[in-house]
C-alpha cells in the first residue's frame, strides 16, 4: 500500500487525538467513576493503534495496545484512576508525541520505550492483596465451570453487556456479520500466545473482534487452557472466516456460529431481570443504567457530528498566497484611487466605489478565513499546571476564560512560547505552597487564570495568579546589582524590569525557572508580534500579566505622519488621540521632555531626533498620543497625512534587525513608506 498520500491525514489526526486523550485524562483524573469519559479514551487509543498499526508504525502500535491493558483495568474495575497511574500514562502520550513529531521529521518513530513499557508493565501487574485474591477465586471457580458447563453454553459465558450490543447492532445495520467462533488449539501447541496472536492478527484483517474469553490480557500471559471463545463481526461469510482459520497451524478444531440480535438481546434483558429477585444484585441496576446513557447522548449529537465533518483542510501556503494576493489587490486599488483623484476621472468613481466594496468584503473574508480561536494554544496548558502542580507539590486551580477568542494564524503560531514562560512563572514564583498560603489565611488551593477577549482591534491575554505578587524592593536591589537605575521609576516601572534581559529575582536556578531568559523570551516575542506585555502586580495579593496583540499582521489601519521630509505610518491601534503643539507645554523631570495634558504627566519622544531626521521648522507640529501597554507617551511630528487601509510588507534580511520599525507599505502614489512601531519606539 501506497502510504506517503495519508502521511498528513496520519499526523495530523494522530496529534488531535492525542491532544483529546490528554484533556480526557485530565477530567478522568477528576472523576474516576466518569465510565462514559473512560470509554471515550478506550475509542481514541484503539482509533490511535489502528492508524499506527495500518501505516507500519509497529511500536507506536505497541505502546497503544499496552496503554489499552491499563485503560481495560481500569474498565473491569481491578484497578483504580490515581495520580500515579494517569502519571504513568501521561509519559505515555509523551512518548506517543515524540513519536509522531520523530515521523514528522522523516526521521521514523525513533523512541525508546523500554522503561515506559516496563512502567505499564508495571501497572498491569500491581495488584492489591484483596485483588489477587479475588483474582485466584475466580480462576478456581473458571476451572470447575469449564469442567461442569457444556460447550453449548458460551456465548452465554462471553456476556455482552449493551455496548457491545450496540456494536453487534451497528454492524449488522452496515451489512456485516456477527460471529461465535469456538476456536480449540491443539494439545501440543508451545507457544499458546503467538497462536493466539495469529488468531486474533488474521481474523482482525477482514473484521473485528469485539469480545473474548479469555481476554487478551490472559492470553498474552499465557494464562488460559486450548479453547477460545470470540465474537467477531466481518463483511465474510461463514465459510470465508472459516477458511481464514483453518489456515493458521496447530489448530485442532472451529466452530462458527451465526449471532441472531434478537437471541442476544432477549438474553441480555433475561440476564438484567435475574438479579431483581435478589438482595444481592440490586446495585449492579445502576451501572446497566448509567452505560445506556452514552449512547442515547451519541445518538442525539449524530447531527452535530455530521456537520462538524463540513469543513475543508488547507495547505498553509496556499491561505497565505490568497493572502498576499488580496493584500497586492488593496494596494492596486489604492492607487486606482489616488489617480482618479489626481486627473478627476468623475466616470471611473461608480466603479471604483464597487471595486472598493467587493475588496473590502474579499478581505474580511480572507481575515476571518485566517482566524483561529485561542483554543488550539490553551488546550495544552492544563495537563502542563497538573504536572508543575504534582512537580512543586502544590495545589493550583486553574481556570481558562474566552478560549473562543479568535487571533491571525501568525500570531497563533507564536503566542505558545510566551505563554508556557508567564504559566509556568506564576505556578513557580507566583503560587505559594499549601502551608504558607494556610499561614496567611488564604484557600490553601492557588489559582491560576488565563483569561481572552478582544478590546477594539486587539486581543488582550491576561495571566492572573493569586500568589506572593512582586517584591518591590526585591527587584529595586537586583536591578542596582546588575548596574540598571532605578532614581525616578515609579513601582510600575520598577516591577516590568522583570522584563529585561538576563534579570531574575529567583535565589536558585531549577527545571522549571531561575535562569533570566523566560520573561526577556517574552518580551521580545510579543513585540516581535507588534504587541505589548505589562505586569500588574499587588505583594502578597498576586500579579497579572497582560499581552495585548494586533488581530492581524496583514493589513491595519494607520495614520500616515511626515516627519521632516519623510511620510511614517503609525498603527491606528496605538493611537489614543493627536492634540496641537507648543513648545511652552513641554516641561522637564530627570533630564526628559514631558508634556502636562488633562492633569496627567505625559512622556514626550521627538521623533525626528529618535530617527536622526531634521525637523520642519515650517509647519505647525503635532502630538500623536499613543498608548502601548500601560504607558502612555507623545509623539513629536511635524504634520498629519490622514487615516488610510494599509498593507504590512517585511522589510527583507537586510533590514530585519532595524527595531524602529515593523515594516513597510506602498501608499497610492506608488511611494514606499516605512511603518514605525510605537512600542520599540518608547522603550
Amino acid at each position: 500500500m501506497d502510504t506517503e498520500q495519508y502521511m498528513s491525514m496520519f499526523l495530523e489526526e494522530s496529534m488531535d487525538n492525542l491532544q483529546t486523550l490528554n484533556e480526557s485524562l485530565l477530567e478522568l483524573e477528576q472523576n474516576p467513576e466518569d465510565k462514559n469519559k473512560l470509554n471515550e479514551i478506550f475509542r481514541v487509543a484503539h482509533t490511535i493503534k489502528g492508524m499506527a498499526a495500518t501505516m507500519g508504525f509497529s511500536h507506536m502500535a505497541e505502546l497503544t495496545h499496552k496503554m489499552e491493558d491499563v485503560l481495560t483495568k481500569f474498565r473491569d474495575g481491578e484497578l483504580t484512576v490515581t495520580q500515579n497511574v494517569v502519571t504513568v500514562l501521561f509519559q505515555c502520550l509523551d512518548t506517543l508525541e515524540t513519536m509522531v513529531h520523530s515521523i514528522e521529521d522523516g526521521n521514523g518513530e525513533q523512541a525508546d520505550i523500554t522503561e515506559i513499557m516496563n512502567s505499564l508493565e508495571a501497572v498491569v501487574e500491581s495488584k492489591s492483596d484483596a485483588q489477587i485474591e479475588q483474582k485466584v477465586e475466580a480462576k478456581e471457580a473458571e476451572k470447575s465451570s469449564k469442567t461442569q458447563q457444556s460447550p453449548a453454553t458460551s456465548l452465554e459465558q462471553l456476556q455482552l453487556n449493551a455496548y457491545d450490543l450496540n456494536i453487534v447492532k451497528e454492524a449488522n445495520y452496515r451489512g456485516y456479520n456477527a460471529y461465535e467462533i469456538k476456536v480449540n488449539l491443539s494439545k501440543t501447541t508451545i507457544l499458546k500466545s503467538a497462536r493466539a496472536f495469529l488468531l486474533f492478527k488474521t481474523l482482525e484483517e477482514n473484521g473485528e473482534i469485539i469480545k473474548s474469553i479469555p481476554s487478551t490480557q490472559e492470553l498474552e500471559n499465557e494464562e488460559f487452557d486450548f479453547e477460545i471463545l470470540l465474537v467477531y463481526v466481518s463483511p465474510n461469510d461463514i465459510e470465508s472466516v472459516e477458511e481464514n482459520v483453518k489456515s493458521i497451524a496447530e489448530i485442532e478444531s472451529v466452530e462458527i456460529k451465526e449471532i441472531e440480535l434478537s437471541k442476544m438481546q432477549v438474553a441480555e434483558k433475561k440476564k438484567e431481570e435475574k438479579p431483581a429477585d435478589t438482595s444481592k444484585a440490586k446495585p449492579k441496576a445502576a451501572p446497566a443504567a448509567k452505560d445506556n446513557k452514552p449512547a442515547k447522548k451519541q445518538e442525539n449529537k449524530e447531527p452535530a457530528h455530521k456537520k462538524a465533518h463540513q469543513s475543508v483542510r488547507v495547505d498553509l501556503e496556499r491561505l497565505d498566497k490568497f493572502m498576499n494576493m488580496v493584500s497586492e489587490l488593496v494596494i492596486h486599488r489604492t492607487r486606482l484611487e489616488q489617480i482618479s483623484l489626481n486627473y478627476k476621472l468623475t466616470d471611473l468613481n461608480e466603479t471604483l466605489e464597487q471595486v472598493a466594496r467587493t475588496t473590502s468584503d474579499l478581505q474580511d473574508l480572507v481575515m476571518k478565513i485566517r482566524m483561529l480561536p485561542l483554543d488550539i494554544v490553551f488546550n495544552r496548558f492544563p495537563r502542563m499546571i497538573r504536572d508543575l502542580s504534582v512537580e512543586l507539590d502544590k495545589e493550583i486551580n486553574f481556570v481558562i476564560q474566552g478560549a473562543d477568542t479568535e487571533l491571525d494564524r501568525t500570531v497563533i503560531d507564536e503566542i505558545g512560547e510566551p505563554l508556557i514562560h508567564l504559566i509556568r512563572n506564576a505556578a513557580d514564583h507566583g503560587v505559594e505552597k499549601k502551608d504558607v498560603r494556610t499561614q496567611q489565611g488564604k484557600n490553601p488551593v492557588g489559582t491560576i487564570k488565563l483569561i481572552a477577549y478582544q478590546e477594539g482591534t486587539k486581543a488582550v491575554i491576561r495571566v492572573e495568579d493569586d500568589g506572593a505578587g512582586i517584591n518591590v524592593e526585591k527587584v529595586k536591589a537586583k536591578a542596582e546589582k546588575v548596574g540598571i537605575n532605578t532614581d525616578g521609576m515609579t513601582d510600575s516601572d520598577i516591577k516590568n524590569l522583570i522584563f529585561a534581559q538576563g534579570f531574575s529575582t529567583s535565589e536558585k536556578v531549577t527545571d522549571i525557572s531561575g535562569r533570566g531568559v523566560g520573561m526577556d523570551v517574552v518580551k521580545t516575542k510579543i513585540s516581535s508580534l507588534g504587541g505589548t506585555v505589562d505586569v500588574i502586580s499587588e505583594e502578597g495579593k498576586g500579579s497579572s500579566f497582560i499581552i495585548k496583540l494586533p488581530l492581524t499582521l496583514q493589513i491595519i489601519q494607520a495614520l500616515l505622519v511626515k516627519v521632516g521630509t519623510e511620510t511614517m505610518a503609525i498603527s491606528l491601534g496605538y493611537v489614543d488621540r493627536v492634540i496641537d503643539f507648543k513648545e511652552e507645554m513641554v516641561k522637564k523631570t530627570n533630564n526628559k521632555e514631558v508634556i502636562v495634558y488633562r492633569n496627567n504627566v505625559i512622556p514626550l519622544i521627538r521623533v525626528n531626533k529618535a530617527l536622526a531626521l531634521e525637523s520642519d521648522t515650517n509647519k505647525n507640529k503635532y502630538i500623536v498620543i499613543v498608548q502601548v501597554g500601560e504607558k502612555t507617551t507623545g509623539l513629536l511630528v511635524d504634520s498629519l497625512l490622514g487615516q488610510q487601509e494599509i498593507v504590512i510588507k517585511p522589510l527583507g534580511r537586510s533590514l530585519k534587525d532595524l527595531k524602529t520599525y515593523i515594516g513597510a507599505t506602498i501608499l497610492g502614489d506608488g511611494l514606499v513608506t516605512l511603518i514605525l512601531d510605537a512600542g520599540a519606539l518608547i522603550g
